[in-house]
């Protein structure tokens, strides 16, 4: 190292960020830094490259420069470098992401952890995957998670711009794509029983939207199993939202003439319509009069004023299986498929009679 090289450095610092020093303010670049440090440029690469070669010695030299000089390595450069751009897409639809936000930052949390970026693609129905498309490509993201619907076109496109992609929270129709998914549709046949082992006879179940898998699996889950109990349930259809939680518990009081034991909402949002409006307007008392369930178990279903019923899902372990399998493909695209299953857990609130509590 040239004499006095350390010295340099330091006093560069005292008289302040070096990008203000630069000539004609300009931000400074990876050769300043060289220069400063007395390295060559490939030296300073290799110090801001994941898994570089370089010397502790050299490396705290090139650390120091960079510090004093204010400087940040360019993470597109490097992504055109390693052909990594360390992005990951996420794919989410305006419901989960406003009603559910514990996935978007649990998920969020987990790539950070592997030092990878999220880029958030919002759609407000799950129909709408075609439009983001295009922009998916162009970020040049090296995997994505998907928590929309995907039709076997839009798989192909993942597949033909060589982006590995897990989906979250629903499978693809012949079992081919990485998925992770919550075990919703024996959720719902459980919390069914138990309503219908508690006295519970006339039931009423309020869907979401119709483009929706997780509504889809939700529905089929408790209409199979009351099938098998000899029950037909009236159906309304809700939006994912308190609002509509509220307007179906109304249409439902007037299909069966307030003949209604049990409410099942596939979501505790829209539970938490249904529950105001039962106390409400209805001047029903939950759960003597009616029992109202959800799923999902987010954390405002769980505040003390509603107490939902419901099925809590494991998001935690979700999304941090979700990370690991994409970054796994990353690394490796032929990695065979796979489908890790998770079971949720039944929240015993205050909000319905359940045999056995």
């Amino acid at each position: 190292m040239p004499p006095g090289r350390d010295d340099a450095v330091r006093k560069h610092r005292i008289n302040g960020a070096a990008s203000t020093s630069l000539a004609g303010g300009r931000r400074p670049t990876s050769y300043d830094v060289a220069q400063l440090a007395g390295v060559s440029q490939s030296a300073v690469s290799r110090c801001f490259r994941s898994g570089g070669s370089i010397a502790p010695a050299t490396r705290k030299r090139v650390l120091n420069a960079a510090d004093a000089l204010g400087y940040q390595p360019n993470a597109i450069a490097s992504g055109l470098t390693t052909s990594r751009s360390n992005l990951v897409a996420v794919l989410i639809s305006r419901h989960v992401m406003l009603y559910y936000p514990e996935v978007l930052d649990e998920l969020s949390g987990r790539l950070d952890e592997l030092n990878v970026r999220m880029l958030l693609f919002t759609l407000r129905h799950e129909g709408d995957v075609k439009g983001v498309l295009d922009q998916v490509w162009r970020h040049r993201v090296d995997g994505a998670i998907a928590a929309v619907h995907l039709d076997p076109e839009q798989i192909g496109a993942f597949e033909r711009h060589h982006v590995p992609i897990v989906l979250y929270n629903r499978r693809s129709a012949d079992g081919q794509i990485p998925s992770v998914c919550c075990e919703s549709h024996f959720g719902e046949k459980w919390i069914v029983d138990r309503l219908h082992e508690a006295g519970a006879r006339s039931f009423g179940i309020i869907t979401g939207p119709p483009d929706s898998f997780v509504s889809s699996e939700r529905v089929d889950g408790a209409q199979d199993r009351l099938r098998e109990l000899g029950i037909i349930p009236n159906i309304v259809e809700g939006a994912f939202d308190p609002a509509s939680g509220a307007q179906g518990l109304r249409a439902l009081i007037e299909m069966t003439g307030g003949k209604l034991d049990a409410v099942v909402c596939v979501n505790d949002q829209m539970a938490i319509g249904a529950i105001d409006e039962a106390r409400g307007r209805c001047g029903l008392v939950v759960p003597r009069d009616i029992s109202i369930v959800g799923f999902d178990g987010t954390a405002t279903g769980r505040l003390h004023s509603y107490d939902v019923t419901t099925i809590r899902q494991p998001v935690e372990r979700m999304t941090e299986a979700a990370a690991a399998m994409l970054i796994e493909r990353i690394a490796a695209p032929d990695l065979p498929p796979e489908i890790r299953s998770f079971a949720g857990k039944l929240i015993a609130g205050s909000t319905a009679m359940l045999a056995g509590t």
